[in-house]
């Protein structure tokens, strides 16, 4: 018996911390559905979870359509939602000046709409349950950020007020919705990220290093850790948690850079 046995969990995010976070819940027992709109990610999603109580489906996360029926079969399966972790993002990178409409649009549809939509749907079958937990994935990027990165900096911070409007209107249900914020983990987007830097051709275990590097601790974390991180705050040890966002980015906000 694992410590989410008959638990249900709903996961965005087919790679990296979603994936991770997903395969964490079945581990321990829970029923999990994950969604992703990568193909590829996905059959990598579902080899991953062979064999546990894992269901992968092509959403694409930014259409209220297609977000309402995923969650709906998902609690219809199941019998309801316990757990709801929101880890769906694009990296994207653009100033005021050169960030167009589509992309801004883009953006915040995926990185922040989502978070609000998955939720909007997931709630009714939540409160049926008498209470749950929904956890959002932020970044160290909405509370302090590098140059040309407006679109998806702002998703960010966006889902930093979500969870407080969020959990102050939750908690007479039992709801509790809190965030995280990690700084650079080894995911498919912080690898994104390495290519962008170092271009074609160039050395991205380099730049991941350079990365970790900028952290006091040294180093980027690890999918592994935020799974505990993520997996604790849907657990009854965080019962008394609600509305916070939780850092886990190595000291990199607690520094200055000089």
């Amino acid at each position: 018996m694992g410590e989410f046995s008959g638990k249900v969990a709903v996961v965005t995010g087919s790679s990296g911390i979603g994936l991770g976070a997903a395969l964490h819940f079945a581990r321990e027992g829970a029923t999990v559905f994950v969604c992703g709109n990568d193909p590829d990610h996905n059959a990598t999603a579902r080899a991953a979870g062979d064999g546990l109580a894992f269901d992968v489906a092509e959403v694409d996360v930014s259409i209220p359509e297609q977000v309402e029926t995923w969650i709906s079969q998902a609690a219809e399966a199941a019998g309801g939602i316990d757990f709801l972790v929101n880890s769906a993002a694009v990296q994207t990178y653009g100033t005021t000046e050169t960030t167009d409409v589509d992309h801004w649009n883009r953006v915040i549809g995926i990185n922040l709409t989502s978070y609000y939509l998955t939720s909007h749907f997931a709630y009714p079958h939540m409160k049926a349950r008498g209470g749950g937990s929904i956890v959002h994935v932020a970044s160290v990027q909405g509370h302090a950020n590098q140059n040309a990165v407006l679109a998806y900096a702002t998703s960010k911070g966006g889902i930093h007020a979500l969870v407080r409007a969020q959990a102050v209107d939750a908690a007479k249900d039992n709801i509790r919705v809190n965030s995280i914020s990690p700084g650079s983990v080894r995911t498919p987007l912080l690898e994104f990220a390495a290519r962008t830097v170092v271009g074609d051709g160039g050395d991205i275990e380099e730049a991941i290093a350079g990365f970790g590097a900028a952290h006091p601790m040294g180093r980027v974390g690890t999918i592994e850790e935020t799974s505990n991180l993520i997996a604790f705050l849907c657990s009854d040890k965080s019962g008394f948690c609600t509305g916070g966002d939780f850092l886990i980015d190595g000291g990199l906000t607690a520094g200055i850079g000089v």
